[in-house]
């Protein structure tokens, strides 16, 4: 026992002085050209460390707590060269590495979804091999509530039939655009995570100064410990004064799908819409969802389906008792079959019991989406049900929406001394219920980034360029206002700021999935902004800008900049997705016509006296045509400042 004890302490020594490199750097890897190139890593404590590359040379000297940092002079592009690092005896060599443009692709799903998933990937796929300075790496996901000065050991995929099915879509077919125009490898830091918040990629230091995050910043905990704790209490607090004296059951699964259950009792939720923002925020586990139907004879005669829309994550959905379908998967649409005789006429009972494994929770997408199909007509669901918590999942560790800055310091922290020649982003989904608010957060975010490059010694304005989010939802647009639309001109407003460019995709959406599969357009659209910006090609790139508007008795002239040889619409048919009000700010669909090459004339007999336009104004605005010589489309907007539908709801942690 003695002699294992003593080797263990042996091994644990060595490998506490062995020579590393940090996480990034690995075999088949892209450093970025015309830029001082930081290298760093760990030894043992006050050895002094060489690093070589391409003709180049570094030192650096260990600290106590033995992390080093080279710097080398700037490279041009080429490759393939050896990165080699040595510390006394110990050597460590990185084969196959490129110096070209390094762009990080970081956001939610859709810059995480995978091109073997997209339009047209087979052939991309089968093709990748003609691409192998295209090089790409992703961080694994990891939320900390402290930040991270490393990353585990990423791989450094080629591109490759073998390979390029992993890699994000967007990002691809934004590399190979920029690859292709510039004849330099290109270097893909994947760092995306499905479903998250703006607010958990921003650092603390910048969270702090956001009035509606700040106290949670500084109540912010340092161990998994306190904060499962702190957690469980919370969300306790939450269940309590969201359903009162009911209690949770956290044992057996309880009857409550009993049709004879009295749940006159229970609260109310709406569906579909998720739950984290009806007062219950940061639950994740069961919840049922109870809803009573009265049928009439021939209603209830026959065969039915039922159709839930989509539920976050899974459901497991009863008919008056009777199981009759579940399924897992946030973006998978619910139908289920109802066998004759399971109605009957006068009042029936669904039930729904929803586990949510994390992030939001319940049933979600279009309100048309929740219906019972009998033999007689549809019934629509949407509206109230009765809710009740069973039981809350247990956590071990932060989620990453949990707190504020958890995926800024263990995905993004640990790669801010890398050089980089810019960022791609797509993200903002899952901050429509509060887009108000996106319109500080988002540049917030920006400036942040920009900020911790730069003090890791990165030249120049950082390069961030966005996606405008897509379409998804009803298509037409709904009186009480829309979330997606105020995210998008929240988006916008992040143009203000140097150094921006935005990718406007509301015409490649899908009204029925929130991830469409058209990711080309999109990450080529991001590529015509950096080549117009970061590589100085003359190309457009923007889509119709509104520059000014002025009335003519019944009639509103807007004014166009950006419109690469003159406006026009998608398909060649009528102009479409305008609307226009009156003082009375209710909007109608409005008549408009291009005049000009850079003029648009708005009106409605329904409104003598236009007061404001709106385009694009609508979760999914797919019927919106408006587009530039070069067909890129028009940002949606609106003319008027009257307040937003989002306004009042802040984030809750």
């Amino acid at each position: 026992m003695r002699a294992l004890g003593l080797a263990a302490l042996l091994a644990a020594s060595t490998a506490a002085h062995a020579l590393e490199l940090a996480g990034v750097f690995a075999d088949h890897m892209v450093l970025q050209r015309d830029a001082p190139l930081r290298v760093w890593g760990r030894a043992e404590p006050g050895q002094r460390v060489r690093v070589q590359l391409a003709g180049q040379e570094g030192e650096a000297q260990s600290g106590a707590d033995g992390r080093w940092q080279a710097t080398l002079k700037a490279l041009p592009a080429g490759g393939p060269h050896r990165l080699q690092v040595g510390a006394g005896a110990q050597q460590r060599v990185v084969s196959d590495v490129l110096i070209g443009d390094v762009w990080i692709a970081a956001g939610q799903s859709n810059m995480e979804w995978l091109l073997a998933d997209s339009n047209d990937g087979a052939t991309e796929i089968a093709a990748a091999g003609r691409h192998p300075l295209i090089r790409h790496a992703k961080m694994p996901h990891r939320a900390s509530l402290a930040p991270q000065r490393d990353a585990p050991p990423l791989r450094w995929d080629v591109a490759s039939p073998a390979t390029a099915g992993q890699f994000s879509a967007v990002a691809w077919h934004f590399a190979r655009r920029v690859q292709a125009e510039t004849g330099v490898a290109v270097g893909l830091l994947n760092l995306s995570w499905g479903g998250t918040h703006v607010e958990t990629w921003t650092s603390p230091r910048a969270a702090a100064t956001d009035p509606d995050l700040a106290a949670t910043v500084r109540a912010m905990p340092t161990d998994n410990a306190t904060f499962v704790q702190r957690r469980r209490d919370a969300v306790m607090a939450r269940v309590r004064g969201w359903q009162g004296a009911l209690p949770l059951s956290e044992g057996a699964v309880p009857p409550w799908a009993d049709p004879a259950l009295d749940d006159t009792a229970w609260p109310t939720l709406n569906a579909p819409q998720v739950w984290e923002t009806q007062g219950l925020p940061g639950l994740d586990g069961q919840v049922w969802l109870r809803r009573h139907v009265a049928l009439t004879a021939a209603q209830a005669s026959g065969a039915a389906t039922l159709r839930l829309g989509l539920v976050d994550d899974c459901d497991e959905t009863f008919v008056n008792g009777q199981r009759v379908g579940k399924t897992c998967g946030w973006d998978a649409p619910r139908a289920y079959a109802v066998p004759t005789g399971l109605l009957h006429e006068g009042d029936n009972v669904i039930a729904v019991r929803v586990t949510d494994t994390g992030g939001d929770g319940g049933m979600h997408g279009p309100a048309a989406g929740l219906r019972l199909e009998t033999a007689a007509g549809s019934q629509p669901l949407a509206g109230r049900w009765q809710a009740r918590v069973e039981a809350l999942q247990p956590v071990v560790e932060p989620g990453p929406n949990d707190l504020p800055s958890l995926l800024f310091n263990g995905m993004v922290r640990p790669f801010t001394p890398f050089a980089v020649r810019g960022v791609i982003w797509y993200q903002g989904e899952t901050n429509a219920p509060r887009a108000a608010r996106y319109a500080q957060a988002f540049p917030r975010l920006i400036g942040d980034w920009r900020a911790h490059w730069h003090d890791q010694g990165q030249p120049g304005l950082l390069p961030f360029y966005f996606v405008q989010i897509s379409s998804f939802g009803p298509r037409t647009p709904l009186p009480e206002g829309s979330a997606f639309a105020e995210l998008r001109e929240s988006q916008r407003a992040a143009l203000k700021l140097p150094g921006t460019g935005m990718a406007v995709s509301i015409d490649v959406g899908d009204a029925h999935d929130i991830h469409p599969r058209d990711k080309r357009t999109v990450g080529e659209r991001l590529a015509r902004i950096a080549l117009a910006q970061s590589y100085g090609r003359t190309l457009p790139f923007k889509g119709p800008t509104l520059r000014g508007s002025r009335v003519h008795d019944e009639v509103v002239e807007l004014r166009f900049a950006d419109v690469a040889g003159g406006l026009a619409t998608r398909d060649g048919g009528p102009l479409l997705g305008f609307e226009i009000a009156g003082a009375d700010r209710r909007f109608v669909p409005a008549q408009a016509e291009i005049v000009g090459r850079d003029r648009v004339r708005v009106r409605s007999p329904q409104v003598a006296r236009p007061a404001a336009v709106r385009y694009a104004w609508a979760d999914t605005p797919l019927a919106a045509n408006l587009v530039d010589g070069a067909g890129l489309p028009a940002s949606p907007w609106r003319s008027d400042r009257w307040p937003l539908v989002t306004r009042d709801i802040r984030p809750e942690f």
